[in-house]
C-alpha cells in the first residue's frame, strides 16, 4: 500500500490540470499516476460509495487502452464498479453519467499532440469545476498495487446509443435527405458515430481519411493541409458539407460545399441562434460578431476553458435567464437548460458537443433553403483567425506577456508599425489587445501542453491571418535572439 499525496503527485510527475482535465506525456501518465487521480477524483470529491458505478471510456489513442486499465484499477480499489462504455465521443459519455445519475471518466488528450494524453472528470450533475480540480489535488490517497494483466470488462454499447437517439429524435428523418456530406474521419472517436446519425436523417454520407495512426485534429488551427484538403474534396466529391471533430469528439470542425472550414465559435453563433437561446456564455477569444449580431439579449465572456464557460451559464441560470448555451472559439458547443426546438425536446448538456452544432447548422440551411456559405452572409463582417507556436515552455509565454502588460509602449517592439493605436487591453486570459482601427491580437499560453497560442481579429479574412502570422513570426525572432 502505498500513500500519494495528489498535489505532491502532480508536481512530481508534470501531470496536472489544464484548461479542461489532466494532462501530461504519455511517458509521465504511469498506472500508478493515473490510478492515483481516479482515487483522488472519487474520494476527493466524495464520489467513493461502495458498489458505486463509474462510467469509463476512451477516445483512439493508442496509449488510451492502458491508462483506462490504470483507472479501472483505481476505480475497483475505490470499492466502485466500472461500467466500460468503450470508445466514444466525450459528450456521448456525459450524456450517459447525466442521465444514469453516475460520475464518470474519459481518458482523451482531445486535440494535443500524439506524445501526450489526458483524463476528464465527470460528476453526476455534469463537468467538474475548477474548485472540484482543487479539492483533488488536495486529496491523499492509498493506492494498492496495479494487476498490470487486468482487461477491461465488454463494452456496454448504452451510452452510445442513447448519444445517437438524441439527435436522431430531435432532427426529422428527411433533414439531409438529397445532400451529399464528406466525413473526415482521421481518428476521431466520434467518426461512426458521426456516420450513423448522418446516415440516419437522410443523408448520402462519403467517408474520408480514415487512419488508424493517432492524427491531432485542432479545430481552432487548421493546418494548411487540411485547408487544402476540404477545397479538394469538395470539388472531388461534389460535397454540400464536410462535418469532422477533434480527437475525442467534443469540437466540431463544418467545412461548407466549397470546402472552405468555418471557424468556430461562427458555428457556435448560428447553432445559439438556432436554437433561439436568450443568452450566450463565451470565452473572450471568441468573435466579436456575437455581440454585434444583435441576435442575444445578453452576451457573457469568460475566460477560455470549459468550466469557466460553464460557470458563467450557471451563474446565468440562477439570475432567471431562460435559454442559457455556451460555446467555445473552438466550436465546442454546451445546453444549459432543457430546450424546446421545433416542438421538439433538447435536453441540457453542460460540456462541449460537436455534433449539436454541425446538425444545427446543416439543419439552418436546409430551413432557408440555400447553402451553408450563405449563412455568413447576414452576419457581421469579423473574421478571425488563430495558430500557436509549439514547443513553448509555459514560463516564456508569461514572461512574454508579462513584458507587453507592463509598458504601455512595449507591444511597439513587437508589432513595430503593423498596427494601429492601442485601444483597449484586456486581461481576462492572457493579453487581449485591441487597436484603434478595429484589429483584435490575443496572445495566451495553452492550458494544456507548452504552446503559445494566438488569435486575432479584423475585418478581412486576409488581415486576421496576416496578423497571427506576423505575430508568431516576431516572436519566434525575439526568442530566437
Amino acid at each position: 500500500m502505498t500513500k500519494i499525496n495528489i498535489q505532491q503527485m502532480m508536481a512530481e510527475s508534470g501531470v496536472a490540470f489544464g484548461t479542461s482535465g489532466a494532462r501530461g506525456l504519455v511517458s509521465q501518465m504511469t498506472d500508478q499516476v493515473c490510478a492515483a487521480y481516479s482515487l483522488g477524483f472519487l474520494h476527493g470529491l466524495g464520489l467513493s460509495k461502495p458498489g458505486q458505478k463509474i462510467a469509463l471510456g476512451t477516445d483512439l489513442r493508442p496509449s488510451s487502452p492502458a491508462i483506462a486499465r490504470a483507472c479501472a484499477a483505481g476505480i475497483r480499489q475505490a470499492g466502485c464498479e466500472v461500467d466500460f462504455c468503450g470508445v466514444l465521443p466525450t459528450p456521448a459519455l456525459a450524456l450517459y453519467a447525466l442521465v444514469q445519475g453516475i460520475p464518470a471518466i474519459m481518458v482523451t488528450g482531445s486535440h494535443i499532440p500524439f506524445d501526450r494524453n489526458g483524463i476528464k472528470f465527470y460528476r453526476a450533475e455534469g463537468e467538474i469545476s475548477k474548485a472540484d480540480e482543487a479539492a483533488i489535488a488536495q486529496a491523499e490517497v492509498e493506492l494498492q498495487a496495479i494487476n498490470d494483466d487486468a482487461l477491461l470488462p465488454t463494452a456496454n454499447p448504452t451510452a452510445l446509443q442513447q448519444y445517437q437517439q438524441r439527435y436522431t429524435s430531435l432532427f426529422s428523418a428527411d433533414l439531409l435527405s438529397g445532400w451529399r456530406i464528406g466525413i473526415y474521419e482521421h481518428s476521431s472517436a466520434a467518426r461512426d458515430c458521426l456516420r450513423d446519425v448522418l446516415s440516419a436523417l437522410g443523408a448520402d454520407v462519403v467517408g474520408l481519411a480514415r487512419t488508424d495512426t493517432f492524427v491531432p485534429i485542432d479545430t481552432e488551427a487548421v493546418s494548411d493541409e487540411d485547408r487544402q484538403r476540404g477545397l479538394a474534396w469538395a470539388a472531388e466529391h461534389h460535397l454540400d458539407a464536410i462535418i469532422s471533430t477533434d480527437g475525442d469528439g467534443d469540437r466540431p470542425l463544418i467545412a461548407d460545399e466549397t470546402g472552405n472550414w468555418l471557424r468556430g465559435d461562427i458555428v457556435g453563433l448560428l447553432c445559439a441562434h438556432y436554437l433561439g437561446a436568450d443568452t450566450v456564455v463565451t470565452p473572450v477569444s471568441s468573435n466579436t460578431a456575437i455581440e454585434a449580431s444583435g441576435l442575444f439579449r445578453q452576451v457573457i465572456r469568460t475566460r477560455i476553458g470549459s468550466p469557466y464557460v460553464i460557470a458563467g451559464m450557471e451563474q446565468m441560470l440562477a439570475t432567471g435567464s431562460s435559454s442559457v448555451v455556451g460555446f467555445e472559439a473552438n466550436g465546442g458547443f454546451l445546453v444549459g437548460n432543457d430546450l424546446m426546438v421545433d416542438g421538439k425536446p433538447l435536453a441540457a448538456l453542460p460540456t462541449r458537443d460537436a455534433i449539436l452544432p454541425a446538425l444545427a447548422v446543416l439543419a439552418m440551411a436546409r430551413r432557408q433553403g440555400c447553402k451553408v456559405s450563405a449563412l455568413l452572409a447576414g452576419l457581421p463582417q469579423r473574421y478571425t483567425a488563430s495558430d500557436r507556436l509549439q514547443n513553448f515552455p509555459v514560463a516564456d509565454s508569461r514572461a512574454l506577456l508579462d513584458r507587453l502588460q507592463s509598458d504601455d509602449t512595449a507591444y511597439r517592439s513587437l508589432w513595430g508599425n503593423e498596427v494601429g493605436a492601442l485601444a483597449q487591453r484586456d486581461l481576462t486570459d492572457g493579453l487581449r489587445l485591441t487597436f484603434d482601427n478595429g484589429d483584435i491580437v490575443h496572445l495566451r499560453p495553452s492550458g494544456n501542453a507548452p504552446e503559445l497560442r494566438c488569435y486575432a481579429e479584423a475585418a478581412g479574412m486576409e488581415r486576421a491571418q496576416a496578423l497571427v502570422t506576423l505575430s508568431l513570426q516576431r516572436i519566434a525572432m525575439t526568442r530566437r535572439c
